[in-house]
This record gives structure tokens, sequence and C-alpha cells, in this order.
């Protein structure tokens, strides 16, 4: 409860710059549309009489309708975060690799979700055919569209993606107004977290089991994540140890290593994946090799394949239960 209540205060300290001004752009927005009369345009009246509430966010206040109806997002962890309160996106980006619905996400009215461009790369004029009220982003992503942006809907950006997903869904259940769901979610997975640090022990046995995350990149360095991003914080919530050379992590994100150097990827615990093809990302030729196999862990029969979506690209509370589950199926496999 106290983490929580430290993530809440975290957010509420969010930057103070001067926001574009909103109310002229949603007029805008409203004069816009043929149909806004009926209820279910970008100008909030579908909501309740057009309430609206104002949200701090990186990029300063947004004022955002009470109850938003059609949004927007323009990231994966946007996109779980909407999924986890129950609200299906009107429009979704998909990742460079052609992902668009993650596959650890319940599937059942996904698709309908209209694709509004790639992460990074949002197609703005697709953005606008869809009338949003509201759209959920990150500036870190889009700080460049954000002006253009802010004229289609009311736009909320977290400062930043990854490892302060918590609080970046804190701040987007805000923008959905649906808060009070969100510290449900937030309860549940602590309580989650505590099973899983008393399944493999204890806070002490924990500590003292140190994980490794090594993830082959198509077209890139395999990456040897450290603790400054999204599956880094769920294990450092477990209290999992990990190896050494995360300390060597630029900004606390990842080494990159060559692979002649995957053997710098030994822990008692190694979780593996791909982003992209296997067979392009360099996994199928370590996996296997000589370096892999003097592995502690992989001799030990405790490396093990995890899906690049869930453990990677999620970035929510619905990847994360479903993590807790994978990890402490893991680490009591005997």
């Amino acid at each position: 409860m106290n983490r929580r209540h430290h993530r809440q205060h975290r957010y509420r300290r969010s930057t103070a710059a001067t926001a574009v001004a909103l109310t002229a752009a949603l007029a805008l927005a409203a004069c816009g549309s043929d149909d806004s009369g009926s209820g279910s345009g970008g100008d909030g009246e579908g909501n309740g009489g057009g309430g609206t509430r104002t949200v701090e966010t990186a990029m300063g206040p947004v004022e955002v309708p009470e109850d938003p109806e059609r949004v927007v997002v323009l990231d994966t962890g946007e996109l779980d975060t909407a999924i986890t309160l129950g609200v299906t996106p009107v429009g979704a980006v998909q990742t460079d690799t052609g992902t668009m619905f993650l596959d650890y996400l319940p599937q059942e009215g996904l698709a309908d979700i209209e694709n509004v461009g790639t992460i990074a790369a949002p197609d703005l004029e697709a953005i606008h055919e869809l009338d949003p009220d509201l759209i959920l982003g990150s500036k870190v992503r889009d700080e460049q569209r954000y002006d253009e942006l802010s004229q289609i809907a009311p736009t909320v950006f977290s400062e930043n993606v990854g490892a302060p997903w918590q609080d970046n869904f804190l701040m987007h259940a805000e923008a959905l107004g649906r808060s009070a769901e969100a510290e449900e979610v937030v309860a549940a997975y602590e309580a989650h977290v505590a099973e899983v640090t008393e399944a493999v022990g204890g806070a002490e046995a924990a500590a003292g089991t140190e994980v490794s995350m090594v993830r082959f990149i198509e077209g890139g360095n395999t990456r040897l994540y450290g603790q400054d991003n999204f599956i880094g914080t769920i294990l450092a919530d477990v209290g999992l140890g990990r190896p050494a050379i995360t300390e060597e992590a630029e900004d606390g994100f990842a080494v990159e290593v060559s692979p002649e150097q995957v053997d710098r990827a030994d822990g008692d615990f190694i979780f593996y994946t791909s982003y992209g093809a296997p067979d392009a990302s360099g996994e199928e030729d370590a996996v296997g090799g000589p370096l892999w196999e003097e592995l502690t862990a992989v001799q030990e029969g405790r490396a093990f394949r995890v899906d690049d979506q869930l453990w990677f690209l999620g970035i929510g509370y619905t990847a994360a239960e479903q993590i807790l589950d994978e990890l402490q199926q893991h680490l009591t496999h005997t």
C-alpha cells in the first residue's frame, strides 16, 4: 500500500509546462463533425453533458472529457492500460515488426481497433478520421507531434516509457476516468508480487537468486537487460537478484553484447527471447552454441525461452500479471 501511495505522489509532481489551448481545438473538432449533435463526437458531449477534468501530464495540465468514449493509443503500454481498465480503443499503433494486437491480450473485440500507424510514427490523418475524444501516448515517442495531436483531441503524454510504467498507468487511468479501477489493479498486482516472493522462499531467497534477461535483437546487438526497464521493475518488485553485469547497463537499461560475449549472460536463471525472427536476431546461432552450453543456468536446466510480446512489449499490468505467473512457474521448477 505504501508503494502505491509513493507512485501517486511521484505522478502528481509531473512537469508543469504550458499546454496548448485545447478549448479552441475541441471547438474546432466539434465544428468539423457533421454528426456531433448525436453526442458521440470528439467534443465530449456524449459523456454526461460534456463535463471535463484536468490531468497533469508531461506536457502540462490537459483538460479531458469526464468519460472519454473514443480513445486512440500510441504505444503498446497505453494499449495494455486501456484493455486492463476495460476500455477498447478506437485506434492503436503497431510495432515496427508489424505487431499490433499483442498476443497476450484478450483478443475479443480487438479486431475492431483501427491501425493508426507505427510506434513513434503515427498516421495523423488516420487518427483525425477516427474523431477521438482522447489520445494517450508519451513525450519520448511523439513530442514533436504533440501540437498537431492536441488539435485533434486532448492528448495526455507521460514523460517516458518502460521503467515508469506504473506511474504512467495511474496518469492514463485518470485520463480515462478509471482511477478507482486502477487502484484495484495495483492492489491485485502487489498481492500477486507478495505471493511470488513467498513461493520462491521469501525475501532472502529471492534476493539470492540471480535472474538474467537476454533479448536477441534483429538488426542489432544482443541486450542483457538491466534494472531500469519494464521487466527489471517486475523482478525488483519480487525482490530477485540480478547478475553483476546489470550494473554496467547504460542508464540502467541494458548492456549490448556481441555473439562472442553471450557468456556474460550467466545467472542462476536465464530468460531469453527475440525481438524479430529468431533466425535473424542471432538467437538460433547462439542458443545451443558452445558459449551458451557453458552457462551454468543452461547446464542446470534453468534457461527458459519466453514470449517477447509479453515480457518486453506489453509494458502494463495485464502483461505483468501473466509474467508473475510464469516467473513463479519457472523459478519453482525442479
